[in-house]
């Protein structure tokens, strides 16, 4: 009997949009705040189906609070398939990524598949972009991340917005997202980093691994503050 054919790994995309984002000083999540002339998470979901258009990914899944109201007035059902919409959303980032692993694997993804954790709130995202990210880690043992290195002299304050030391910028990056890890190797990170890490990198990196530097873009932003949107805005128009 001949072997079964081994499956290509797939890829899919994972948003966690359970946060607040009180920063941005807007009365609703920040994800559901206007961009534009619509809320800004239907701009990142509507960059990340040109992927799925472009067959780069397979599937988009949104992990939103349980008591989100927001979501389904913000995305019309014609863009979205709500069967990819995951009301399991945690109180922290980590707690909603972990939770959105576990409904990929109920929506048939595997251990072997990569999962590309992209922040709800980088809302000019363009494929081109995503594409370097899986064109240089596709065949990779570990994953990686976009990423920027920084370009400007950084500063650590003493606690009293005084500057205690300049820090080196050399060998610096920006994290951004999308953040590209098998399924089975961010599910373990996660269960061992717990609820603080920040990001899918830093767990990754606590179990010993190296995720690659990809390099991003300025523009891909992420909407932080309330001037943020009118940056946004002002991106948005020129494309």
């Amino acid at each position: 009997m001949n072997p079964s054919p081994v499956r290509p790994a797939r890829r899919f995309a994972l948003v966690p949009c359970a946060g607040v984002g009180e920063r941005a000083g807007t009365s609703v999540p920040k994800q559901y705040a206007p961009l534009a002339g619509q809320a800004l998470v239907r701009h990142t979901l509507q960059s990340l189906q040109r992927l799925q258009a472009l067959q780069a990914l397979s599937a988009t899944l949104v992990v939103i609070g349980r008591d989100d109201a927001h979501f389904e007035q913000a995305v019309p059902e014609t863009e979205f398939d709500r069967r990819w919409l995951a009301r399991v959303g945690g109180a922290t980032r980590a707690a909603t990524v972990a939770a959105g692993l576990l409904a990929l694997r109920e929506r048939g993804a595997e251990d072997e598949d990569w999962v590309l954790v992209h922040d709800a709130a980088r809302c000019l995202l363009q494929p081109q972009w995503v594409q370097r990210l899986i064109d240089t880690v596709a065949d990779d043992a570990v994953g990686g991340l976009l990423a920027l290195p920084l370009s400007d002299t950084v500063k650590r304050d003493d606690g009293q917005a005084q500057v205690r030391e300049t820090v080196p910028r050399q060998q610096l990056w920006a994290a951004q997202t999308p953040q590209m890890f098998r399924l089975g190797l961010l599910q373990e990170a996660l269960s061992r980093a717990g609820t603080t890490v920040t990001d899918e990198a830093s767990a990754v990196e606590a179990l010993g691994h190296r995720p690659r530097l990809v390099l991003g873009d300025w523009e891909n932003l992420k909407i932080t503050w309330p001037a943020d949107f009118a940056l946004a805005e002002r991106l948005l128009a020129t494309r």
